[in-house]
């Protein structure tokens, strides 16, 4: 080799070694725009530089850190699982890489729902301890998963052999008929002779599904205890509530060893004081890791007002119906996006569930006077045949990118262009947007001393990565 050219490769190693990066300059873009000109699709990189900004900004704080993130998911409720279950193999496998594996264009859900025994999403009711009228069984001599084990635990095995990690929140929609004053599916109170009994029945859920390789990471104690219109489902007041977790839930987990977080309310967000009712309660609190909410009524803001009220317990997002018309030639998904993961996550959830992952075109499986007719699911499963709807590009817009440990910082509230900023377990940051306008926003994105300029259409949302 001639010296010259010799100095010249030399010169080409040095800059490859210590200026690799033309993709560590760049700003990663993934774009869905109302029109379906893109879904979930990752665009051109934007270069990221040391200019001035001449847009509206957003400002990222690295240095504010909020809550870490458990992670985002869906409801696998038993029909859901059921009808996963009985896809071709091939195409379950497909679909449940499609949903929890994070390579590719996969969008990595990291975190389930199940209900405790049958929720209004299954094809008939059932708890884990059915007895004929007349009969108790405070022991519960006669647990038993029952349906769960044909449907949502072989499910639950195939999703942890793509993400082991995977958190689980579990929610019951009724104690066992035996122990309710109603003695019926739909409404009713638990008896308060049997708090002990169904303290019993956590445990034994709890410990069955981990003999089944299935770790439930916390439990709330009912699904909304304020709503006796689904079938099943129990109503339970704040009172009912603190007195079951301070005598007989938190005790009996402590007994037998349950370290599952228990989680108060898991209902509305127009009722802060439920949960704030039972927390004041210092014999209760002990027990409890924070309070779930939906968003069906009241405003998101009412999380903060929890988490300031009792800033060391943590905050839940647990549930929240996502529908839109798949056959449409648009897809609204900057509301969703904007109300539920960019407000939830603004005022301290560590998680967004959405109801639910799967039903058939019909809506169902459901149950009968009382289940939901118009839940669609993330995804329409027809047969073996997948489609994937609203709530599906919602949750992906976070789920891919802000892992499980990832969490909050600081970015400028902004009305015209709601977002939300959160740093990864890997350094890297990640910023959601949504333009919720009706005109293209054009805005500059400010972290320290790097700037990257950026467009969105009315309606569209953009998840960008650096």
């Amino acid at each position: 080799m001639k010296p010259k050219t010799h100095s010249l490769f030399l010169l080409f190693f040095f800059t490859l070694a210590f200026f690799p990066a033309h993709a560590q300059s760049d700003v990663s873009l993934w774009l869905t725009n109302p029109d379906r000109s893109s879904l979930f699709q990752p665009q051109s990189p934007i270069p990221l530089t040391k200019a001035a900004a001449t847009n509206q900004i957003i400002d990222i704080d690295s240095a504010k850190i909020y809550q870490t993130i458990d992670g985002f998911g869906f409801a696998l409720t038993g029909g859901s699982a059921q009808l996963i279950q009985h896809m071709e193999p091939a195409a379950r496998a497909e679909l449940l890489q499609q949903l929890f594996g994070t390579d590719g264009n996969h969008i990595g859900v990291s975190y389930l729902r199940l209900s405790v025994g049958a929720s209004d999403m299954n094809d008939h009711v059932f708890s884990y301890d059915d007895l004929p009228e007349g009969q108790t069984d405070t022991a519960m001599a006669k647990f038993s998963l029952g349906p769960d084990l044909d449907d949502v635990v072989p499910v639950m095995k195939q999703i942890l052999a793509i993400n082991p990690q995977i958190q689980t929140l579990a929610s019951p929609w009724s104690a066992p008929l035996w122990m309710k004053t109603s003695g019926v599916a739909r409404g009713g109170v638990l008896k308060p002779e049997y708090f002990n009994a169904y303290a019993t029945y956590f445990v034994k859920y709890i410990q069955a599904m981990k003999a089944e390789g299935v770790t439930i990471d916390t439990l709330t104690i009912q699904n909304e205890p304020l709503n006796e219109k689904n079938t099943p489902s129990m109503l339970m007041l704040e009172s009912e509530q603190g007195e079951f977790i301070k005598n007989s839930l938190g005790p009996a987990f402590k007994k037998a060893g349950i370290k599952t977080k228990i989680v108060l309310y898991d209902h509305n967000l127009d009722h802060p004081l439920y949960p704030l009712t039972i927390l004041r309660d210092s014999a209760a609190n002990k027990y409890i890791d924070g309070t779930g909410f939906h968003l069906y009524g009241g405003t998101i803001d009412a999380m903060t007002q929890v988490h300031d009220a009792f800033p060391r317990k943590n905050l839940y997002f647990t549930e929240q119906s996502v529908t839109g018309h798949n056959d449409s030639e648009t897809i609204n998904l900057s509301k969703p996006v904007a109300r539920i993961i960019i407000g939830s996550t603004r005022n301290w959830s560590r998680n967004v569930l959405l109801w639910n992952l799967a039903a058939d075109p019909n809506s169902g499986p459901h149950t009968n006077d009382g289940g939901c007719t118009g839940c669609r699911g993330a995804v329409t499963i027809d047969g073996s045949k997948t489609t994937f709807l609203l709530a599906y590009y919602t949750l992906a817009h976070v789920s891919k990118f802000v892992r499980p440990g990832s969490v909050r910082i600081g970015s400028n509230i902004s009305e015209s262009l709601p977002n939300v900023a959160f740093k990864t377990p890997g350094g890297k940051r990640v910023l959601i947007v949504s333009n919720t306008s009706d005109s293209v926003q054009k805005f500059d994105v400010r972290s320290g001393n790097e700037i990257f300029t950026a467009s969105l259409n009315a309606g569209s949302v953009g998840t960008y990565i650096w």
